[in-house]
């Protein structure tokens, strides 16, 4: 997690150095200025991934800096989760019983549901194009990231009722699995006067070659090595807090 982090850190110690510079006009010039954001993303699934999971939401945010010549460059963290699990109850079935109910620690049926959890962190470089807007610092964004994805069905059982799938005993069946990504982003930037009222949206595409880290699967007994491509293709929106200090505005009577 420190290794993650590392860059976050870094790129939080530029912008705190930048928003630093002199005043800006953000109306009438092109400006180099760091930002912060946050974000919320949809998306639908295709490939090995969607033989196993629905839709997917993601939930996070990240730090850039757009320069002057409007090149992006950026560091984005997001949490994957879903609620349509495909086939738990066949990686669950020598514990479920004939009706697909799971017996706690009691002799009563435990509640429990399948989830989708997960995590993305993509590094980004882009373009900003100036359109449709008189601000030079708004216009259709294009990013292109490279990165890292991780994926695993989560068994929530209500109150850890179920002995078969305590502590590490879970681990057998959640399919972790992660690697290396790509990730595209077509959509538009509006950076405007006030410092709330900035966002983006757009289109979202992500393409992931990932692998089971699990020594072994309890339900099949058997290593799994396969190599898998996930992808994802939705939309995504942020809300953006850019980092520099305006230029007084001169009243004249």
């Amino acid at each position: 997690m420190k290794k993650l982090l590392t860059p976050f850190l870094f790129l939080a110690l530029v912008i705190s150095l930048s928003s630093a510079r002199g005043q800006v006009n953000i109306r009438d010039s092109v400006i180099n200025f760091p930002m912060v954001y946050a974000t919320y993303g949809f998306h639908f699934l295709s490939g090995d991934i969607a033989d196993m999971f629905g839709p997917s939401h993601t939930i996070g945010g990240g730090i850039g800096i757009k320069s002057k010549k409007n090149f992006y460059f950026g560091l984005e963290y997001s949490y994957l989760f879903g609620g349509k699990v495909k086939n738990g109850d066949e990686i669950l079935q020598y514990l479920l019983t004939s009706d697909g109910q799971l017996i706690g620690q009691g002799g009563e049926y435990a509640i429990f549901q399948y989830m989708q959890r997960g995590h993305t962190i993509w590094f980004q470089a882009g373009k900003l194009i100036p359109v449709l807007s008189k601000n030079p610092n708004s216009g259709l964004l294009l990013t292109l990231g490279g990165g890292f994805i991780q994926h695993r069905m989560d068994i929530s059982v209500k109150e850890n009722s179920a002995l078969q799938l305590s502590d590490d005993y879970k681990y057998g069946y959640d399919r972790l699995t992660r690697g290396f990504g790509l990730n595209q982003f077509i959509g538009y930037l509006f950076v405007g006067e006030s410092k709330l009222l900035n966002f983006f949206a757009g289109f979202d595409f992500s393409q992931a070659w990932t692998k089971n880290v699990r020594e072994v699967n309890f339900d099949t007994r058997l290593p799994d090595d396969t190599q898998h491509l996930d992808l994802f293709f939705g939309f995504k929106v942020g809300w953006v807090i850019p980092i520099y200090r305006s230029a007084p505005v001169d009243y004249y009577y």
